[in-house]
């Protein structure tokens, strides 16, 4: 009578292995250490960025001995307050802002329109691609196109010049403006884009049966459901035409915040802190108020 083999013992599991195991039950944990380290590195970098940018717009500078006053004081902000060179020039970044996010809402509103609810599948992939094209060239590369077209020898010139006219030229508000709106329309296009598209065509052909014409339709239907998509093209519009120091550099003469900022980080570092916190607080008042415009769930 034959007996059975006596069971082999297995080996205990190693530690690893338990701790694989342990996580592959424990989902929610697995989660937080698989993204750990990139929130991680954001918390540092960016947020670690800001609460220094933030402590050193509250120091000074000893006009005597150049050296940093690790003092808290809000002497810096009361000059920004105080100073008219520093009104004039948020009041004008701001303005140019809002400028050019109106003209690329305009622009931007019928190129999306045709693209959503016009155009044949082949045509808005082409479309679309054309719309993305400008993304794809060099940033300076395209200021510094904007800046042989102004200029006073420039494409622009020659094409006005038989009709007695001229162009901006390289100085004013005006080519800066041109520049921005090339820069970021499409920045505007691809969201509202995005929110015609989410719009049943059914709600239009109910529009339709109830006597609404063209009009009626796209000012009591369209545009109410796509304004939230036309908010969010402006956070990119507004935030990249506000803290923008190249472009004016580039083509014009014209001083904005990006401009004063840069020449105060080497005279004034704390100085510059403080009124890089300017257009910080802008966007965020910005911000505010395009969430409760419904602005994010149009993103």
């Amino acid at each position: 009578m034959t007996t059975a083999a006596p069971p082999i013992p297995q080996p205990a599991p190693s530690a690893v292995r338990r701790l694989t195991s342990w996580l592959h039950r424990h989902d929610r944990v697995r989660l937080l250490l698989l993204i750990s380290l990139p929130v991680g590195g954001l918390i540092i970098v960016y947020f670690g960025s800001l609460l220094i940018l933030f402590v050193n717009a509250f120091w000074t500078k000893d006009p005597f001995t150049s050296l940093i006053v690790r003092e808290l004081t809000l002497d810096n902000f009361v000059k920004i307050a105080t100073t008219d060179v520093y009104r004039v020039v948020t009041l004008r970044t701001v303005g140019m802002a809002a400028l050019v996010t109106v003209t690329c809402a305009l622009i931007a509103f019928p190129i999306a329109y045709y693209l959503a609810r016009i155009a044949s599948p082949r045509k808005r992939g082409v479309l679309v691609v054309a719309v993305l094209m400008p993304l794809w060239a060099s940033y300076l590369i395209k200021a510094y196109s904007w800046r042989i077209i102004l200029s006073e020898d420039g494409v622009l010139n020659s094409l006005l010049e038989p009709l007695g006219l001229s162009g901006p030229g390289l100085t004013g508000e005006a080519p800066v403006w041109i520049t921005f709106v090339y820069l970021w329309l499409p920045y505007m296009i691809l969201p509202i884009y995005a929110g015609l598209e989410r719009i049943p065509g059914s709600l239009l052909e109910a529009s339709s049966d109830l006597g609404g014409h063209a009009w009626t339709t796209f000012r009591r239907v369209i545009l109410p459901l796509a304004f939230p998509a036309v908010v969010a093209g402006s956070i990119f519009t507004f935030s990249l035409t506000l803290g923008d120091y190249i472009v004016p550099n580039t083509v014009s003469n014209v001083q904005f915040i990006g401009n004063v900022i840069q020449v105060n980080q080497a005279q004034n570092l704390p100085l510059a802190a403080a009124y890089s916190l300017v257009p910080l607080a802008i966007m965020l008042l910005y911000l505010l108020v395009a969430r409760r415009l419904g602005a994010f769930e149009a993103l």
